[in-house]
C-alpha cells in the first residue's frame, strides 16, 4: 500500500513529508500525493527500523517461553524490523539445516526479518567448531556466530574461529566470561560488598575484561573481526578504547561492542530484594560502571545497543535467586530506555539513536536492506516514535509469551507508535 507520513521529523530534523509506495521511500519534502493512507505525524520522529544484534527467540525447544512469531511481534512493537536470533536453542543452531529452519520461521511471520546467529562450536561445548562455512553458504546466509550463554574460553578454539570466519567476512560475537573466575550457573551477582552481604556467588568484572582483552589481541593477530556482546564494566570500556585505537591504525582487523538497555539504567543494588527478575548474565553492575557505559555509547567506544531479550517461562524464573534462570525481556522497551537514559540527558540526539540502534548494528551484521538512510529509493523499514510520550510499563501487556520484564511499573519516556517493514505496517501502538 502507499503511505504519506505528514509533518514528521526525520532523525529529529525539521518536519517534512515522507511518501512510501511499493515498500520503498518515493519522495521526501512538502508533498500532497494520492495515497492509500495519510498519517499525521506532527511532533513525531521517524527513525530507520531498529536492528537487534542479540535476541533469544527460544524456538526450537522452548516454545513455552517464546516463539519466533511471538518474538517477532514483540520486536515490531519495539520498532525493530530486523533481529538476530541467538543459537542457544534446543537443538543448537550449529548446522546449516538448523539455521535455515530459523530463517524460514522468521520469514513466515512477516513482522520482522529474523536472521539466525550460528553457534561457534558444536553444541556450544567450546571444543569443536560448528558448520560455520555451511551456515554462511546456506539460504540463511549466516554472518554472525556466537556461543552466547557460554564463553569460547579456549583461546585456540577462539583463534581458529576468527581465522575461519575471516574468509567470508563473518564476525564472532563473544560472551565474555572466564569460567574459572565466574563459574557458569553459579556466579550471579556483581562481586563486591553487596554479593558478600547477600550471600550470592560473585561475578567479578575482571572475568569479563580478561576475555575481552584476550579476544581483541586474537582479532589483531588473525586480522579478523570480534564483537563484544553485552559489555558491562568500566574496565571493558578501557580495553575497547585501546583496541579500537589500535585497530584504526592497523586497518586489518576490527573490534565492535554492544551494550544492553538494562546495563545502561539498572544497577546491582536492585538485587538486594532477591527478585529473580533482575538476575541476568552478565550481572547488573554498580553505578560507576553504568556511567562508563553511557559515556562509551555516546562517544562511539561502544557501537550499538542490543537487547539480549531473554524470555523465560514462569517456572524457570520463579525460584530462589540462585536457582532462577538468567535473563530479562528487552525488545519492547529498548527504544524507550535509550530515550529516557541517553536522549533526555543530552548524551545522544535522535540521529545518534538511529546510529546505535539501526545503522551500526546492521553494518556489524552485514544486513544490506536494514539500517539504511531515510532517503528516496531506500527500503521503507521505519519506526515512528513519539519522543514526548511518557508511560508506565505493564508486563501483562507484552506481546512476548514471557513476563520476566525488568521495566514493569517503571515510567519511561519516548514510545514507538508504528513500525513499517518494507512499507507494511507491522505494529500500531
Amino acid at each position: 500500500m502507499s503511505l504519506l507520513i505528514k509533518g514528521v521529523s526525520v532523525l529529529g530534523a525539521e518536519p517534512t513529508d515522507v511518501h512510501v509506495d511499493g515498500g520503498v521511500i518515493r519522495e521526501i519534502g512538502t508533498l500532497s500525493a494520492t495515497v492509500d493512507e495519510v498519517v499525521d505525524a506532527s511532533g513525531l520522529v521517524l527513525l530507520p527500523g531498529l536492528v537487534d544484534l542479540h535476541t533469544h527467540l527460544r524456538q526450537p525447544g522452548r516454545e513455552d517461553a517464546e516463539t519466533v512469531a511471538s518474538g517477532a511481534a514483540a520486536a515490531a512493537a519495539g520498532g525493530y524490523t530486523a533481529v538476530l536470533a541467538m543459537a542457544n536453542t534446543s537443538p543448537v543452531t550449529d548446522t546449516a539445516e538448523a539455521a535455515v529452519s530459523v530463517w524460514d520461521l522468521g520469514r513466515e511471520t512477516g513482522l520482522a526479518d529474523v536472521f539466525p546467529v550460528g553457534a561457534v562450536t558444536k553444541g556450544l561445548a567450546g571444543e569443536e567448531l560448528a558448520e560455520l562455512s555451511l551456515m554462511n553458504r546456506s539460504r540463511a546466509g549466516v554472518k554472525v556466530f556466537s556461543d552466547d550463554g557460554r564463553c569460547v574460553s579456549d583461546p585456540r578454539v577462539m583463534r581458529r574461529a576468527l581465522e575461519y570466519v575471516k574468509a567470508f567476512g563473518g564476525v564472532i560475537s563473544q560472551h565474555s566470561q572466564d569460567p574459572s573466575l565466574a563459574p557458569y550457573g553459579s556466579a550471579c551477582c556483581h562481586e563486591g560488598e553487596l554479593s558478600g552481604r547477600l550471600g550470592l556467588p560473585g561475578w567479578p568484572g575482571v572475568a569479563e575484561e580478561v576475555i575481552v582483552a584476550r579476544d581483541v589481541m586474537l582479532a589483531r593477530h588473525t586480522g579478523s573481526r570480534v564483537h563484544v556482546a553485552h559489555a558491562s564494566t568500566a574496565g571493558t570500556v578501557e580495553v575497547l578504547r585501546w583496541a579500537k585505537a589500535q585497530a584504526e591504525k592497523d586497518g586489518s582487523w576490527a573490534v565492535t561492542a554492544e551494550v544492553t538497555p538494562h546495563h545502561l539504567l539498572l544497577t546491582t543494588d536492585l538485587l538486594a530484594g532477591y527478585d529473580p527478575t533482575f538476575k541476568v548474565n552478565p550481572p547488573l553492575r554498580p553505578a560507576e560502571d553504568v556511567e562508563a557505559l553511557r559515556t562509551a555509547l555516546a562517544d562511539g567506544t561502544i557501537d550499538a545497543v542490543a537487547t539480549d531479550h531473554a524470555p523465560h517461562a514462569r517456572q524457570d524464573k520463579e525460584h530462589a535467586f540462585v536457582d532462577a534462570a538468567f535473563g530479562m525481556l528487552g525488545l519492547e522497551e529498548a527504544l524507550s530506555v535509550v530515550s529516557t537514559v541517553m536522549v533526555s540527558s543530552g548524551l545522544l540526539d535522535w540521529a545518534g539513536v538511529a546510529r546505535v540502534m539501526s545503522t551500526t548494528p546492521a553494518r556489524i551484521a552485514g544486513l544490506e536492506e536494514h539500517g539504511r538512510p531515510i532517503a528516496v529509493g531506500e527500503p521503507a523499514n521505519l519506526a515512528l516514535v513519539d519522543p514526548a510520550a511518557t508511560y508506565v510499563v505493564d508486563r501483562d501487556r507484552s506481546l512476548s509469551l514471557s513476563r520476566n520484564n525488568p521495566w514493569h511499573d517503571r515510567k519511561l519516556t519516548g514510545r514507538v507508535l508504528a513500525t513499517y517493514l518494507r512499507g507494511k505496517q507491522t505494529y500500531a501502538g
